[in-house]
């Protein structure tokens, strides 16, 4: 299962459950056409989360990136942006309690970070091994040791790096549909079809598309305004229901969450897949439109103009075409790409074009509460390009504050098993640099 991750302040604006029975429909018939969203149902308020304020940033000055050039437009992987020698690891900002958070992250990854092909072109498994069996020994009670015995920092392609924020949101919801209830949330349909290109050309490795079979063709699936009209009536089951559309629109944009039962109980939801539609930021589309200034730029800020303008509200929702599904989850969680639970504060998002999941990140950023070491767990749809990141918060109002308005500009170092480095340079895709004191 895989978390979601997208931005919420550039970035928007740049089988388990089985309970739930699909509203009932006739085979033949054409579907049922729900209500469309628009503001909070009445009768549930909002969640009082979602009144949390951004929080503000605390400046901080970015260690500078290292002497590299600009990697050519258009590059699909680090070793294609290319890598020189970051700082020496003893030489980083690495707090022990970041560390020790990051070291943990990492000793669980580390099952999936040994078997994984690295798309990135930098690292093969083995390379993980001593560092995930040292790891795993436990015998290093110096986590920020630790780091520094172990890895080497690399600068891939200019280090300038970008990073946003993601938390697990909870919404009103209930198991099944009544009164301020009415906004389905879909588990995978039955239908839906998900193609690995590769086995049709080895070309298309890494490729994947999803659609439905429509008489003897392969057919893009259904986009978001047919979803909420009612097309996945009888096709796909319902886990529960949402009391807010546009809490819901963002917490498929996170891609997991909680739902706050009526009874005060908590249902936990994690992705399960998508419809195979591009995803669109709407605050993209509401900034060029000149409908929010920069103060409005946050999550926060784009909730409350899409509460005070209803109709074109939900016109601009429907504009991401993109529609998540999801899985009941009963386990520990959220859990990112690798399948391991994400944790707030130390868990990233990546492109694992350019960053091998499993790998340490060093942020050195223009604000101060996204520096640290980063464990790259997760993926998103927005996450895209050579130091392009997304911090995971966890859940609650804090993790809301933070993650809703983060946006940091500042380098970003990939720590890399040691000796990594000299075999890029030896087969030509490394810097060459030696690390610096």
């Amino acid at each position: 299962m895989r978390l979601m991750s997208v931005v919420l302040a550039a970035g928007l604006l740049s089988a388990c459950s089985g309970s739930m029975v699909p509203p009932a429909s006739t085979p033949g018939a054409a579907p049922v056409a729900r209500p469309a969203p628009s503001s909070p149902r009445p009768g549930v308020a909002p969640h009082p989360s979602t009144s949390v304020p951004v929080r503000a940033p605390t400046p901080a000055t970015p260690i500078a990136p290292m002497p590299a050039a600009t990697p050519p437009a258009g590059v699909t992987s680090a070793a294609a942006a290319g890598v020189v020698a970051g700082p020496a690891v003893a030489a980083l900002p690495l707090t022990a309690e970041r560390a020790a958070a990051a070291l943990t992250a990492f000793r669980t990854s580390c099952p999936g970070l040994v078997r994984r092909t690295d798309s990135s072109g930098l690292t093969r498994g083995a390379d993980w091994q001593p560092a995930c069996d040292a790891a795993r020994s436990g015998a290093d009670a110096d986590p920020v040791g630790f780091f520094g015995r172990w890895f080497e920092a690399v600068q891939v392609g200019d280090g300038r790096a970008f990073a946003t924020g993601y938390y697990e949101p909870e919404i009103a919801g209930a198991r099944t549909r009544g009164g301020a209830y009415q906004t389905p949330i879909y588990a995978r349909p039955r239908d839906l079809v998900e193609v690995d290109l590769v086995l049709f050309s080895d070309d298309l490795k890494g490729k994947r598309v999803r659609g439905k079979v429509q008489g003897t063709a392969f057919v893009p699936y259904d986009d978001r305004t047919q979803i909420e009209e009612g097309s996945l009536d009888g096709r796909a089951p319902v886990l529960a229901y949402a009391a807010d559309p546009v809490e819901f629109f963002f917490l498929q944009v996170q891609g997991s969450g909680r739902l706050r039962l009526p009874d005060g109980g908590v249902m936990r939801i994690g992705y399960d897949n998508q419809n195979g539609r591009a995803y669109t930021g709407i605050g993209a589309l509401m900034r060029q439109r000149g409908l929010i200034g920069p103060t409005q730029a946050s999550m926060q800020g784009l909730m409350g103009w899409l509460r005070a303008n209803p109709e074109q509200g939900r016109a601009i929702m429907r504009e991401n075409k993109s529609f998540v599904f999801f899985r009941e989850l009963t386990g520990p969680g959220p859990l990112g790409a690798m399948g391991y639970p994400v944790v707030g504060g130390a868990s990233i998002a990546v492109d694992t074009r350019f960053v091998p999941l499993g790998a340490p990140v060093l942020l050195s950023m223009d604000r101060a509460d996204a520096n640290g070491l980063w464990i790259a767990q997760d993926t998103g749809g927005a996450i895209k390009g050579a130091n392009r990141v997304d911090t995971f918060w966890g859940a609650g109002d804090e993790a809301r504050a933070i993650a809703g308005g983060m946006a940091a500009r500042g380098t970003a170092f990939l720590l890399l098993p040691v000796g990594t480095l000299a075999r890029l340079t030896a087969e030509g895709r490394g810097g060459g640099a030696t690390p610096q004191p």
